[in-house]
C-alpha cells in the first residue's frame, strides 16, 4: 500500500481533479478528491495527509476573478489549518487555479505582494511552453531543470506590487520556474507566445520560502506519458512525460 496520501481538493467548476489523482498515483502515492465542503466541515482531517493539492480548473466559474471565491473561503476559515500543516513539513501544489488560489489567499505569498491577471493577449491561451526551473530549492523541482508542459488558461499573468518585491522574490529564490525558449534561455524579454501571458520576470511559477510550496500555471499533470507530447512518434527514446518527476519528487520526499 502506498504510504504517501495526498488530499485533491475540489471546489465546483474543478475539472483536473482526476488527471493530477493520476499523475500522483503513477508516483507512488494515494490520492483522495475532498470536495472544500467537507474540508470545511472537517478541517482536522487535513493532517491525516502529507501533501495537499489544488488541481486546475475553473473554480467557482471564475467568477469575480479567476480563483477568488475559493481563496476567500480558504483565507477565512482554513488559513490556520493550512498554517499548520505547512509547519508540520508538509507539501502543498497548485496548479493553475490552484495557484490563483494560493496566490489571493495570501497562502503562498504575503497578502497584495503579488497577483495573476489577465493574459495581456485578452484571451484564453491553450499551448504548450518551454519552462526553466531557475532554483532546486523547491521540494517539487529538485533535480530538473527544463520542463515542457501544456498552458491552459486566461488570466495567468503573474505581477508583482513593485520592484522591490519582485527583487526579494528574487533574491529570496522564490522564482523558481520560468518561461523559456526553445533553448533555456529566460533571462531577458521572452516574447509572446513562449511566454504566453506577458508575466513579469517570465515567471511561471513560484516557490514559498520554505520550499515545501509550489504554485505554477502549467499544468504537469497533462505530461505523464510520451504520448501526451504533441510530437511524441519523434521523441522515440523519451520513457515518460516531463511533468512526472514534479510528482515522484513529492512522493520521495516522504519516503
Amino acid at each position: 500500500m502506498p504510504s504517501v496520501t495526498v488530499l485533491i481538493l475540489r471546489a465546483p467548476g474543478t475539472n483536473c481533479d482526476r488527471e493530477t489523482a493520476f499523475a500522483f498515483e503513477r508516483a507512488g502515492a494515494l490520492a483522495k478528491f475532498v470536495h472544500v465542503n467537507r474540508l470545511l466541515e472537517n478541517p482536522g482531517q487535513l493532517p491525516d495527509f502529507q501533501i495537499l493539492c489544488l488541481p486546475g480548473g475553473f473554480s467557482y466559474g471564475d467568477d469575480i476573478a479567476a480563483g477568488r471565491i475559493l481563496a476567500c473561503q480558504i483565507k477565512n476559515h482554513l488559513a490556520e489549518v493550512l498554517h499548520e500543516f505547512r509547519e508540520a513539513g508538509n507539501l502543498i501544489l497548485g496548479i493553475c487555479n490552484g495557484f490563483q488560489v494560493l496566490i489571493k489567499s495570501g497562502i503562498l505569498l504575503d497578502d497584495a505582494a503579488a497577483t495573476l491577471t489577465w493574459n495581456d493577449s485578452g484571451k484564453f491561451e491553450d499551448r504548450w511552453v518551454h519552462l526553466k526551473s531557475s532554483q532546486n530549492s523547491n521540494v517539487f523541482l529538485e533535480g530538473v531543470d527544463k520542463f515542457y508542459l501544456p498552458i491552459a488558461h486566461a488570466e495567468g499573468k503573474f505581477v508583482v506590487r513593485d520592484t522591490d518585491t519582485l527583487g526579494t522574490l528574487d533574491q529570496n529564490c522564490q522564482l523558481v520556474l520560468r518561461y523559456a525558449d526553445p533553448e533555456g534561455r529566460c533571462d531577458g524579454v521572452i516574447e509572446y507566445p513562449q511566454n504566453p501571458n506577458g508575466s513579469v520576470a517570465n515567471v511561471a511559477g513560484v516557490s514559498d520560502q520554505s520550499g515545501r510550496i509550489l504554485g505554477m500555471m502549467p499544468h504537469p499533470e497533462r505530461h505523464i506519458d510520451p504520448t501526451h507530447h504533441p510530437q511524441w512518434t519523434r521523441r522515440k527514446n523519451q520513457a515518460e512525460g516531463d511533468g512526472l518527476r514534479l510528482f515522484r519528487n513529492a512522493v520521495r520526499y516522504f519516503e
